[in-house]
């Protein structure tokens, strides 16, 4: 432990945030088991420019969990923030996206309105089963 009071809160944070996907983890986890019980349909997921205006294909199969197609969960139980740096051999060759980090409230920070806790999204995707469709 330091006696800098940054560098400890700092480290505090880390450890909350650290905490805090873990949590959110397990939620993602269940939702991809419940989503497979349930019979919903994955689909090949595409990632968009950081630019906004071209999708990409991507190597994650599983669900979309905003209609604006910016976040997804795989078959296998991982998160994933689906923008990217795109470019010429991206539209070739698609990109390979990193798994992102969970939490607890997605969309925070965001414009009022655009963000909500990860278990009712979870559940209002569940819920929309094959109904579901993207903007």
């Amino acid at each position: 432990m330091t006696d800098n009071p940054h560098l400890r809160k700092a480290e505090a944070m880390a450890r909350a945030r650290e905490i805090e996907s873990r949590k959110a983890q397990v939620l993602v986890e269940q939702f991809a088991r419940d989503a497979i019980a349930a019979g919903i349909e994955p689909q090949r997921l595409t990632a968009r420019a950081y630019n906004g205006s071209t999708r990409y294909r991507t190597q994650v199969t599983g669900w979309y969990l905003k209609r604006d197609r910016s976040i997804g969960i795989s078959t296998d139980g991982v998160f994933y923030v689906l923008s990217t740096g795109g470019g010429l051999s991206a539209r070739f060759s698609g990109v390979t996206l990193r798994p992102g980090e969970p939490m607890l409230e997605i969309g925070r920070g965001a414009r009022d309105g655009e963000s909500m806790p990860l278990a009712d999204a979870l559940a209002g995707r569940i819920a929309a089963g094959n109904d579901w469709r993207p903007a």
